[in-house]
Parts: structure tokens; C-alpha cells; sequence
């Protein structure tokens, strides 16, 4: 293979452990959101509560696709404060709202997921965000 071929494409060997790693991030908060899925390449989680038009509310997801994995964190969509202080490599990493794309583990970053993740769950499930949610649909 080329060598300008090779740096375009991602070494998807390391997808799983990316996966995996990202799914971690959510566990903690799995016994209080509702699991939707929880596939090899699919981790899905919803709030415990419903709109009026009778659908829940997402909060998370890791998503392995075919170019890179996905780790979705709709909190940040809602509450775009919560984006304010990320560092330009999390930035670089947006895609979209609230999608940060990684083809391999990268600790540093993971880490300032996982507080983000942390902060992004205690606001959404704040009594006042709890019932704004619901109210829409």
C-alpha cells in the first residue's frame, strides 16, 4: 500500500480497545439511564424519563463505525456551557453538536471525557433540567 494511502486510512485494529474504553466512560452511570443497547460495537443509553410526544430523552452513546468510533454525550448539545473550557485536541476531535470521533485510546483526552461525561450527567439529571426535558416533544 502507499504510503499516502496508509496516513488517510485508520488502523481499525485498534477500534475495539477504542470501544471499550469509551464504553467505560458510561458505565458508571448505566444503573441510573436506561441501557438501550449494549452490543460489540453498539453502547446506547437514554434518560429515565419521557417527553410529552411519549419518547425518551438519549443521553449517550458509543458507536464503532467504519472510519473511526464515536462517543455521542447529548449534554453537551443541551447545555453548550458545559463545551467552554475543553481543550483544542478534545475540540479537534467535535464532530457535529455533541460526537467526539477517535480511531485509537488516547488517555489524556479520555480523561477529560470522562469529567465531562461526570458534569454533563449531574447537570441532566438536575431537578430543573429533569423537568425542561420532559416538557418538550
Amino acid at each position: 500500500m502507499n504510503d499516502r494511502l496508509s496516513e488517510t486510512m485508520p488502523d481499525k485494529s485498534e477500534f475495539q480497545a477504542t470501544f471499550n474504553r469509551l464504553r467505560a466512560i458510561f458505565k458508571p452511570y448505566a444503573r441510573k439511564l436506561v441501557v438501550v443497547h449494549d452490543t460489540a460495537d453498539n453502547y446506547y443509553l437514554d434518560m429515565p424519563i419521557i417527553m410529552k410526544n411519549k419518547k425518551p430523552v438519549f443521553f449517550g452513546a458509543v458507536r464503532k463505525g467504519k472510519g473511526y468510533v464515536s462517543f455521542h454525550l447529548m449534554p453537551v448539545y443541551g447545555i453548550p456551557q458545559l463545551l467552554e473550557g475543553i481543550s483544542p485536541e478534545l475540540k479537534k476531535r467535535m464532530q457535529g453538536k455533541s460526537c467526539f470521533n477517535f480511531t485509537s485510546v488516547d488517555e489524556k483526552l479520555f480523561k477529560e471525557l470522562t469529567a465531562l461525561t461526570k458534569t454533563g450527567f449531574a447537570k441532566f439529571m438536575s431537578k430543573e433540567m429533569l423537568a425542561r426535558l420532559a416538557s418538550y416533544g
